[in-house]
């Protein structure tokens, strides 16, 4: 994707400031992977039994890469006044169609709040202003429910089952894709 403009570096949604991570992170990226294990692992690989301190640094360090690269757009979902990390979201696979998925997860003790669910509507639209998309996929393993329900509630639309779409733990997964689509949402 070819951008004549610079990215912003953050957003705001009513609750939330979502923003580039920063190598300053570490700690809360860390603490809230290490917190929400039981829960992501089974979706999000990343986020493993032996997950440490090196993972963290490894995937800010790659973040930032394809930040620079425009490869890929990740976001820390901090409390509206900066103090609180809740998770992060992110497009990436972004193509020339242009195209992007987007990603979203949210550590074990802010879940239950819909902020899964504002967090990838607000980048939704930061996707379709600021990068120009025209669609973002969503794509979960049909097990995933809860980020069904994100996708569902932030008004994407199911378009079926792609099978064997995934590969989680060595077990292919049938997967759900949603979409939103510019002016459509």
């Amino acid at each position: 994707m070819n951008l004549s403009k610079p990215i912003p570096p953050s957003f705001n949604s009513t609750r939330l400031l979502i923003r580039r991570y920063r190598r300053e992170d570490e700690d809360f990226l860390y603490a809230a992977a290490r917190e929400s294990i039981r829960e992501m692992f089974p979706f999000l690989p990343w986020c493993h039994p032996d997950y440490d301190r090196d993972d963290t640094a490894g995937w800010l360090d790659m973040a930032e890469t394809n930040w620079r690269e425009g490869a890929a757009y990740s976001f820390a979902i901090f409390s509206d006044d900066g103090s609180h990390f809740h998770g992060g979201c992110g497009l990436n696979k972004i193509d020339d169609h242009p195209v992007a998925n987007l990603g979203y997860w949210i550590r074990t003790s802010s879940t239950g709040q819909g902020l899964a669910t504002e967090a990838t509507i607000a980048l939704a639209a930061f996707g379709f202003v600021e990068l120009g998309l025209q669609r973002i996929e969503i794509i979960m393993s049909t097990e995933n429910i809860a980020s069904r329900e994100v996708a569902i509630g932030a008004g994407a639309v199911e378009e079926g089952i792609l099978r064997q779409r995934l590969l989680l733990h060595g077990r292919p997964h049938d997967a759900y894709l949603y979409s939103l689509v510019k002016d459509k949402r």
